[in-house]
């Protein structure tokens, strides 16, 4: 391998490498930290000596395939907890991981860190792009084909994107602008296609594709969320196959002394969530799908940690279950981390926006886990809330709620203003209001319908004494705030202690562990206020407010209506939406107006960015012309600079569309531009270029020159006099024994000039802008410094 060649080698390898990276930047977030670089890293450096090693001794590509998947198995057994050296168990694991590894990670939560076999994934990917790229662009033969390793990375970033989440590390529009514009430079100039003539092209190319990239195609997207594969893929469980759990609240109940959990490091006051439900459907509050809505989530396998914004408390809970059967999986505040044995593992669903959990194959007496949560305070005052308003969470719409609820909220929270006014006047009514019985004849309750179905709400709230448990009240109060649009949802959950007179420190035996049964179950309330997070409110009256017998017995004696005496003027009752400040997505307007100067100079400078951007290919070809003349002119060897300055004549005469022979010499060169010049309109001639043209008879003048020529000019005539003097002066600086003087020079390039000036008189103005921005000079440099396309 020749020094050059081993240079392109190596720019080859780093412009794919650092297109690789940036391919695959969308994989580190979706396992948390720097959990996936070791397996990137490593991937990244076992293809890239598998592509050298095999590009260099042309391996055919079913020895290349076969050593990457060796490849593939020795380093995917350390990253998934197998034995470093390989055994036949080890191997069969490591294979079978290659397949299942996409699917684990598409399924679980991000971030997922290192749970089961998920690094496979990242590191086989790196591990098939780099090979792939680097095989590619050394054992092609043809430059065009070795450019195509460009493609390797754009299909990685594909892939990348589909495994990765909405909210990447870096930023869409500019991750894909500059690797499109790395990888459409690097191309071009691995192909051979990078020329002068191409530059002004490739430059306007390079410059719209950042612009569109980066500015245009946020506007274009909008709110448009990102594709994601693991946003389209339905999670395995499903809350509509399985009963509401709070219809199962008189069923806990009547279990009574049961003891369905234990529970150990809960902290003091900490409420057990069992279900979420946050869709009302008139028969009964269930817990949404994963499209039901934004706030209900979606119940989806979990890796190492479970991001959360919640903030309170940290709890390490141990539960072990013995009575309690289903799917709902108990848990506490808000879960960070699930530790659970391998077969618990795998049936493990955690849905982050609600805070519940499921084990999909149905809890067993003994099964035990440990959850590392957030436990946010359940006591949150309304000072501390103040004006706050309702969150902007999209919940389920309700259906078949009935008209009471609405009119019966209304007349509550009349006099509330602020949202958690409202809510607190709500349960505080139902409270103060409302009597408590699980209505069991056979302890001698009062009777009270189960349920909490459209009927059982309007017969609820309708009659008196309004008698009720946890179920109705619950439901109640989540149906009468969502008419005042506030975000509100039902929990079922346990309260240790809560079912008899004991308290929850009563229930805890010596060494902390906590027996939950089946009477502590409660039902409350969670509404989510702006700035605040969801909100516990009970609104189930005190289990010792009771109805007595003779309000059992007595008649309803409904009141005669009375016309009451008009009220004070007062501010009218608005829900939460109209007199509180919401959350806002976009900044708000600027109260003074914006200034008519202001928006004149920003809307002047958008148009002027605009056209400067239209104008760029232009501004190209005029800085590329321009640095060819001031390179040619301060030439270090005179000669040169003699010859670039009859160069540039001829250049100006191929940008006004005459184009010389490209195998005259300059003498003849000189006269067939002169016959052709003259053919056309009479060039204007200046003065000067009068002066220094030819000496008497058109020949070049004695002086100090080799050879007694003299290399300053005489006065002159004609056009074609002009022309072949300087092609004669030309020659003699080139290919005389000692080079013109820097004062022969400069007066050369002088008389240049003036006959270019003159040349380009000959021709309107149109033609002599066209003639400025043409390409033609730049094209015919690059075809005689080198021919098109290369072998490297």
């Amino acid at each position: 391998m020749n020094g050059r060649r081993g240079r392109w080698v190596a720019v080859d390898v780093v412009v794919l490498l650092a297109a690789l990276v940036l391919a695959l930047s969308p994989l580190p977030v979706v396992f948390g930290g720097s959990t996936a670089l070791p397996a990137l890293g490593l991937g990244l450096a076992a293809g890239t000596a598998l592509g050298l090693i095999a590009g260099w001794q042309r391996w055919p590509a079913l020895a290349v395939t076969a050593v990457a998947l060796v490849l593939a198995v020795l380093g995917g057994g350390p990253l998934i907890g197998t034995s470093v050296v390989p055994t036949p168990g080890g191997v069969r694991t490591v294979v079978r991981a290659l397949v299942t590894c996409w699917s684990d990670v598409l399924t679980l939560s991000p971030p997922i860190g290192r749970v089961g076999d998920v690094l496979l994934a990242p590191f086989v990917l790196a591990l098939a792009g780099s090979v792939v790229a680097v095989t590619v662009t050394l054992r092609a033969r043809r430059a065009t084909v070795a450019a195509l390793a460009g493609v390797v990375p754009v299909l990685v970033l594909v892939v990348s994107v589909l495994l990765g989440t909405a909210e990447p590390p870096v930023r869409p529009a500019l991750a894909g602008a500059v690797l499109a514009a790395l990888l459409l430079v690097w191309a071009s100039a691995r192909s051979g296609a990078l020329a002068v003539r191409r530059r002004a092209s490739a430059s306007a190319l390079t410059v719209l594709v950042l612009v569109a990239g980066v500015g245009l195609a946020p506007e274009v997207m909008g709110a448009t969320s990102r594709f994601v594969l693991r946003n389209e893929i339905t999670p395995p469980f499903d809350p509509a196959d399985h009963s509401s759990p709070l219809a199962a609240f008189r069923s806990f109940v009547k279990a009574d002394d049961e003891v369905l959990f234990t529970v150990s490091g809960l902290p003091s006051g900490a409420r057990v969530r069992l279900a979420t439900l946050d869709r009302y459907d008139g028969t009964v509050w269930n817990v949404a799908g994963g499209q039901a809505a934004e706030g209900s989530g979606e119940f989806r396998r979990v890796g190492d940690t479970i991001e959360t914004e919640v903030t309170g408390s940290q709890a390490h809970v141990t539960f072990t279950i013995e009575g309690l059967d289903g799917v709902w999986l108990p848990t506490v505040g808000q879960a960070e981390s699930f530790t659970t044995d391998a077969t618990t593992a795998g049936e493990l669903r955690y849905n982050d926006a609600t805070g519940a959990a499921v084990l999909t194959g149905g809890l067993t007496a003994g099964t035990t886990y440990t959850v590392d949560a957030v436990v946010p305070p359940t006591e949150v005052s309304d000072a501390e809330i103040g004006d706050a308003g309702s969150a902007d969470v999209v919940l389920p719409q309700d259906t078949g709620v009935p008209a009471s609820v609405e009119s019966q909220a209304l007349q509550v929270a009349r006099d509330a203003g602020r949202p958690v006014q409202q809510a607190r006047a709500l349960a505080t009514w139902l409270t103060e209001t409302g009597y408590f019985s699980h209505g069991l004849t056979d302890n001698g309750d009062y009777p009270s319908l189960a349920g909490h179905g459209a009927a059982r709400m309007t017969q609820l709230l309708g009659s008196s004494p309004m008698v009720g448990d946890g179920e109705q009240y619950a439901s109640a109060m989540a149906l009468m705030a969502r008419s005042l649009h506030l975000k509100a949802r039902v929990v079922i959950g346990f309260v240790p202690g809560a079912g008899d007179a004991a308290t929850a420190d009563e229930a805890t035996s010596p060494d902390g562990t906590v027996e939950v049964r089946a009477k502590d179950v409660q039902a409350w309330v969670e509404i989510a206020f702006a700035g605040h997070g969801w909100v516990v409110f009970d609104a189930t009256p005190s289990t010792t407010r009771t109805p007595t017998q003779d309000q059992q017995d007595a008649p309803s004696e409904p009141q005669p209506q009375v016309v009451q005496p008009p009220l004070a003027p007062q501010d009218p009752v608005t829900s939460p939406q109209d007199d509180t400040e919401q959350p806002q997505t976009d900044a708000p307007p600027d109260a003074g107006g914006r200034p008519v100067w202001v928006t004149v100079l920003v809307w002047g400078g958008i148009g002027l960015l605009g056209l400067l951007l239209l104008g760029s290919p232009l501004l190209v070809v005029l800085v590329l012309k321009a640095r060819r003349h001031a390179r040619r002119r301060r030439a270090t060897r005179p000669q040169v600079a003699v010859a670039g300055a009859w160069d540039e004549l001829v250049d100006a005469a191929r940008d006004l569309r005459v184009e010389p022979s490209p195998v005259a010499t300059r003498t003849e060169c000189a006269q067939d531009l002169a016959e052709r010049f003259e053919a056309g309109p009479a060039p204007v001639l200046s003065g000067a270029s009068q002066v220094r043209a030819l000496g008497p008879g058109g020949v070049a003048g004695a002086g100090s020159g080799a050879g007694g020529a003299s290399f300053a000019g005489a006065d002159g005539q004609g056009l074609r006099g002009r022309l072949v003097n300087l092609a004669v002066r030309a020659d003699r600086a080139v290919f005389a024994p000692d080079p013109p003087t820097p004062d022969e020079v400069d007066g050369y390039w002088d008389t240049v000039e003036e006959v270019v000036a003159d040349l380009r008189a000959t021709v309107p103005w149109r033609g002599r802008t066209r003639a400025a921005l043409s390409l033609r000079s730049l094209r015919q440099a690059r075809t005689v410094a080198r021919p098109r396309g290369r072998r490297r």
